[in-house]
């Protein structure tokens, strides 16, 4: 029988065999008695027998591996005895055979036993410690270096686990990964893995190896740590060894995962690594999980019942999840640091250039550059452009080291961008005389200059000088150069890259790459933001009721457009900001700002013409009859505000609100906002003046569905009934045109229309509250009264009308503005300041010349369908509401319950973040992701959302 070849057989299901099968075996063959339970196994049948005195594993292959793939195993259990590692020992059966042949229902099937090694597996260990990390290593090491002489005809097959063989297995199976989100990623990092191994490949070591010396086949015991599971024993690459123990280690340590770096070191103590396995090492760590996820999805699929293949598809994503997000070049870096890597500390480092460099030289290229401002960051010659300018100012440039670029960040990233330079250049207009900072060989090496001494080692980029070898002195001068690169390396005859993501922690790149400062007599490190620290002084003088997105947030200190950007230098899409209508950082925003601060900012009790230009734009693009305006601070206070014109106006002091509503933080406001989301007692809470009618929550509420608008307002008429028996007259009604709380939920058809109907028919006054989802949010619609087909008598409007500037309005009837005199006089110091009026003009200019109403239609109508898509394909996502730039995706446990996922949305919003997007629960049970991101958002940016929420809900 030919030995198995897993690329013309793919679908292997385990025989079919049970406890009685294995029982008639073991008595019959090696009569063996006792306590049978089955173990687990992806393609084998594996059972363990407890005699009472002994224990051991009776193996019945799967009938597509040969006798000569089963002796291999066993020689190479034979080989490694007196290894140092603890092995199981092959049992003979009662006619002194390894392997015994067995009907087993009509099929035939080779069966042996194995003394069964006595321990935990370490899969069951949560987090292993070093030293049990170190032990993985060793074992896996030692068991390489057992294996590296054994010759087998059993061991030239073809498996599943051959990591020779990663890109076809995954060309195979990949289809079994249902979710297409995983499928795509799962491809895409195959893809890069495979290309980064390519050139690799001829110098890779092949031998015989065990295959999957991992978590779930090292066991723990008194006599010592062991390895059991020889199935895969087969020849390969030595390094892949290594590579399957570390995709193991991995999902034990997913925030650490730099501890696999004692795996590393420990293997490497056992086999040696050579240059090529380095750098195969991390691409092969990827194809690994990659293999793991694929197959782990095509078993289940062969075998629904297969628990193991089920129960190990969740840290088999995990670890591939982990080894994707890292850069491989980062971490093959490292590990050549620990393993070879050397200190600095014993080499004098002098000057590298002729000349002394100063303060006002140095290059500020961080997120909070000026010269980076209005999306400059994003040109491809605005590093060169810096230098350039500062060259000219002060005769020379210098970046900083340890700096996180805003040049290198990338939108609509999907994993963290390299933006902390490890390498810092130097700029002139003339050319500058370069000289040697210490003694050593200089060297052309990979198109760069290396000046290289025992424990250092320097690189250049941009020297000129004749293209010879030579043994340099320190001061010795080795050429000129216009624009040069200079970076520290402790790492030998490894570069490290110039620039690194901020996966990793900074204090490891310190010592590869050190800070270059006394090559240039000049501190050219960058100060290293802390978000943690910053958050603590927040928290120690800042209201902590004043909640902050995430438990670690990342600080903010840029936004352009519908992106912010972190101190990082790692953008985000902003899903969640409906303040900044017109985007972050707008440069005629900014400049309008700039120039009338110069000018004139003071409240509106003086006279200026920006308050009547803006003033009478509210009043043109008002709801017809609405002509007069208030201007004010904030949403709360212009809530506050319609709520004292209604009861003036009226004389009377009831207002009506709809629960699960959210208005506002001022006494008024807050009065009418029912929102259990915010305010866990509102219900129980609310003052005499104010009555609370049932939301019109067509999902959630007593009346269901888009025609639920007659019930709702049957159950109005019941209340206002009893106001009227009660003798109690309405001042006004107040609610939200769509459900901005409950994250963009539509009122029911002619609902807005039959309330205010019989609100006015009382001599009441009907508020609409267009904070959240007004001004154009909608798309369809400027206003969210007029999707309900009706005209408010008080509109309130902030957020958007301010882009971020604390500004709010009152749009209301004259008569109703007018009535405010019977208490006095209305003053509110900023709202109607020079500088507030400038910019609600802006605002509303940008929105018209832009056309952002019409991009909020057409990007959120294809934002909305591409959401519903995501219902078709997970359960959790039981409705998407809204219009426009204003949605809400509802998460549930059941579709026919609506059980919240509270903690689901919790922890989305949380992996959302790390997918660079940036979202966050709303309602009253905070189950309902909000999105309503900048009207200038692209259908691109879109589209990422999507695919990263897609592939978050397929992971959860």
């Amino acid at each position: 029988m030919p030995n198995f070849d897993f690329l013309t057989q793919p679908a292997l299901p385990r025989p079919d065999a049970t406890i009685d099968d294995a029982a008639r075996i073991a008595a019959e063959h090696f009569r063996l008695e006792g306590r049978i339970v089955e173990l687990g196994s992806n393609q084998d049948r594996n059972f363990r027998i407890d005699t009472g005195a002994e224990r051991f594993v009776l193996k019945l292959a799967n009938p597509v591996f040969s006798a000569d793939e089963l002796r291999a195993q066993n020689a190479a259990l034979a080989v490694l005895d007196g290894s140092g590692v603890r092995i199981p020992s092959v049992v003979e059966s009662v006619d002194g055979d390894e392997l015994v042949e067995v009907d087993v229902q009509g099929v035939t099937l080779l069966a042996r036993v194995l003394r069964y090694l006595d321990g935990e597996p370490l899969t069951d260990v949560g987090r292993p410690t070093p030293d049990q990390l170190r032990t993985l290593g060793t074992l896996a090491g030692r068991v390489a270096g057992g294996l590296a002489e054994l010759r087998h005809p059993g061991l030239d097959r073809t498996t599943q686990w051959d990591a020779r063989i990663s890109g076809e297995v995954v060309d195979l199976l990949l289809e079994h990964v249902e979710q297409p989100a995983k499928r795509a990623v799962v491809r895409e990092a195959t893809d890069a893995a495979l290309a980064r191994l390519e050139p690799l490949r001829s110098r890779l070591r092949v031998q015989a190896v065990h295959g999957d010396v991992t978590d779930d086949n090292i066991v723990l015991g008194e006599g010592g740590p062991g390895v059991i599971d020889f199935g895969d024993v087969s020849d390969g690459w030595l390094v892949a060894e290594l590579a399957a123990t570390v995709a193991s280690a991995l999902h034990h340590v997913p925030d650490e995962p730099l501890a696999v770096l004692d795996v590393v070191e420990a293997f490497h103590a056992e086999a040696p690594l050579d240059d090529a396995d380095l750098a195969a090492l991390w691409p092969l760590v990827v194809l690994r999980g990659a293999v793991l996820v694929v197959s782990g999805e095509q078993q289940v699929a062969l075998e629904a019942d297969n628990i193991y293949a089920a129960e190990n598809r969740a840290h088999e994503w995990v670890a591939f999840d982990v080894a994707r997000r890292l850069e491989s070049a980062e971490v093959e870096t490292l590990i050549r640091a620990r393993l070879f890597g050397s200190a600095a500390e014993g080499t004098a480092i002098g000057r590298l250039l002729a000349v002394d460099s100063t303060s006002e030289q140095l290059v500020d290229l961080s997120v909070t550059a000026r010269d980076l401002d209005a999306g400059v960051w994003l040109r491809p010659d605005a590093e060169e452009a810096v230098l350039d300018r500062v060259e000219r100012e002060h005769g020379r440039a210098v970046t900083r080291y340890g700096e996180a670029r805003l040049t290198r960040a990338q939108p609509d990233r999907s994993t963290p961008s390299a933006t902390i330079a490890l390498a810092v250049t130097v700029g002139a207009p003339d050319a500058l005389d370069v000289v040697a900072p210490f003694t050593g060989e200089l060297l052309l090496a990979d198109g760069s200059w290396l000046l290289r001494t025992d424990g250092l080692e320097l690189w250049l980029d941009g020297l000129t000088r004749p293209l010879t070898t030579a043994t340099v002195q320190a001061g010795d001068r080795i050429g000129t150069a216009i624009r040069l690169t200079a970076q520290l390396s402790t790492v030998p005859g490894h570069r490290p890259p110039a620039f690194v993501t901020p996966s990793l922690p900074f204090a490891p790149w310190t010592a590869v790459s050190p800070d270059p400062s006394a090559l240039f007599g000049l501190d050219v490190s960058a100060p290293t933001p802390d978000a943690e620290a910053s958050l603590a002084r927040r928290d120690a003088t800042f209201a902590e009721v004043q909640e902050h997105y995430f438990a670690h947030p990342p600080l903010i200190e840029r936004g352009w457009r519908h992106y912010l950007v972190d101190t990082r230098a790692q953008s985000y899409l902003d899903m969640v900001n409906n303040v900044t209508q017109i985007g972050h950082g707008h440069p005629r925003l900014v400049d309008a700002v700039r120039d009338q601060w110069a000018r004139l900012n003071t409240n509106s009790r003086f006279h200026y013409d920006e308050l009547s230009r803006f003033t009478e734009r509210l009043a043109e693009i008002a709801p017809d009859g609405l002509d007069t305006v208030f201007l004010v601070n904030s949403g709360s206070e212009a809530v506050d505000l319609a709520l004292r014109l209604a009861q003036i106006h009226t004389n009377r002091k009831t207002i009506l609100a709809v629960t699960e509503a959210y208005h506002g933080w001022t006494m008024a406001s807050d009065a009418v906002s029912s929102s259990l989301g915010d305010n866990p007692r509102a219900l129980e809470t609310r003052p005499d003046w104010v009555k609370l009618v049932a939301a019109p929550n067509s999902l959630r509420g007593k009346h269901l569905g888009a025609d639920s608008g007659p019930a709702y307002l049957a159950d109005l008429d019941a209340d206002l009934a009893e106001l009227d028996a009660a003798g109690i007259e309405v001042a006004g009604y107040i609610a939200e045109p769509v459900f901005g709380n409950a994250g963009g939920l539509m009122l029911p058809d002619g609902y807005l229309a039959g309330v205010y109907e019989r609100i006015r028919a009382r001599g009441g006054v009907c508020i609409a509250d267009e904070v959240q989802v007004g001004y154009g949010r909608l798309g369809h619609y400027f206003w969210g009264s007029e999707q309900q087909g009706v005209v408010p008598d008080v509109i309130t409007v902030a957020k958007a009308m301010g882009n971020g500037q604390p500004l709010g309005a009152v749009i209301t009837r004259r008569e109703i503005a007018e009535s405010f005199a019977a208490e006095g006089s209305f003053f509110s110091s900023a709202g109607g300041s020079p500088v507030s009026a400038v910019v609600g003009l802006t605002v509303l200019d940008v929105m018209r010349d832009e056309r952002l109403q019409q991009n909020a239609a057409e990007v959120g109508d294809h934002l909305a369908g591409r959401l519903r898509a995501l219902g078709d394909r997970h359960p959790l996502v039981g409705a998407v509401h809204g219009m426009g730039l204003y949605l809400g995706m509802e998460l549930v446990l059941d579709r026919e319950t609506l059980a919240p996922a509270t903690a689901e949305a919790k922890l989305v919003c949380d992996r959302m973040l790390a997918e660079g997007c940036i979202v966050q629960p709303t309602g009253d049970f905070k189950n309902v992701l909000k999105i309503k991101p900048p009207l200038c958002i692209t259908r691109e940016s879109a589209d990422r959302f999507v695919d990263a929420l897609d592939l978050v809900l397929a992971t959860l």
